[in-house]
């Protein structure tokens, strides 16, 4: 059965074809001779309209390839948007001290991380994102703390906080081991609690209290929600993979949304120039 939808998709379509038909058969008439723009009177353009609304109600499949290839091209686009909000924005996601990072200064490659600790697929992505790491030491994961539940969640926000401070303090090391920490209470969606963070933190002994105080922490917050919507995310987990230096269109991965590791590490040899992929 036709979902109202597609009903409505044929209805649609079918004036448009209608126009397109008489479109055509008006430019080779008026190719040969001097013709009125359209042949058909409007009863016979209404007719059009409605023979080829009737064939695509008869015939859905159609409208399913319609609906794909619109979906298709409507992707494709966000994807070429995003691709230029990153390549616009390159040297703040390249170049922030007060980001989080892990790995080589000097890595050819970087993969961005936007996430929030109470996000459900962020959690599922963060065992995949430690496999990717292992496997690529030569490249430099940059963490975007991004609290996108923070007002509902305030938990959510006092992760952010604190793994920003633990970065301040502590450098590399320790906020990677806080930043498992706080996935490995498998506390997200509204679990997640201040103990939970607490003792995450204390794992390298920081102290999460005073954090929303922090004009640095709290400064940091606002530029990395500005940059994900900038690029054009809107919501977590989101990914971008660039080289270092020199990039292009043609090397820049934006995923919007979770993945897996196959696919990150396709994102990170191409931005890296590698022809042939390295099994993850």
């Amino acid at each position: 059965m036709l979902k109202k939808s597609n009903i409505a998709a044929a209805i649609l379509l079918g004036g448009v074809l209608a126009g397109v038909v008489a479109r055509d058969i008006s430019h080779f008439a008026h190719a040969e001779a001097a013709t009125p723009a359209s042949p058909f009177t409007p009863a016979q353009e209404a007719r059009i309209g409605a023979v080829a609304a009737d064939y695509l109600i008869a015939h859905p499949e159609v409208l399913v390839k319609v609906s794909e290839a619109l979906q298709a091209r409507q992707q494709a686009a966000m994807m070429k948007a995003m691709t230029d909000g990153a390549l616009a924005l390159q040297s703040e996601l390249l170049h922030d001290p007060h980001a989080p990072s892990y790995g080589p200064a000097e890595a050819k490659v970087v993969v961005t991380l936007f996430f929030d600790y109470q996000c459900v697929y962020c959690s599922q992505l963060a065992p995949v994102l430690t496999k990717v790491m292992k496997a690529n030491p030569q490249v430099r994961f940059v963490f975007r703390e991004w609290p996108i539940f923070g007002d509902r969640w305030p938990a959510s926000r006092l992760a952010a906080e604190t793994g920003l401070k633990v970065w301040q303090q502590k450098g590399a090391e320790a906020y990677l081991v806080y930043h498992n920490g706080v996935y490995a209470t498998g506390h997200n969606e509204g679990a997640l609690t201040a103990n939970d963070i607490r003792t995450a933190a204390g794992a390298v002994k920081v102290d999460p209290s005073a954090t929303a105080k922090d004009k640095d922490v709290q400064a940091e917050l606002t530029l990395t929600g500005q940059l994900a919507r900038n690029i054009g995310l809107t919501g977590t987990p989101g990914l971008v993979v660039m080289p270092a230096t020199g990039a292009t269109a043609e090397t820049v991965t934006v995923i919007p949304g979770m993945t897996d590791r196959a696919v990150l590490q396709m994102a990170i040899n191409n931005a890296a120039g590698l022809t042939d992929p390295v099994k993850p």
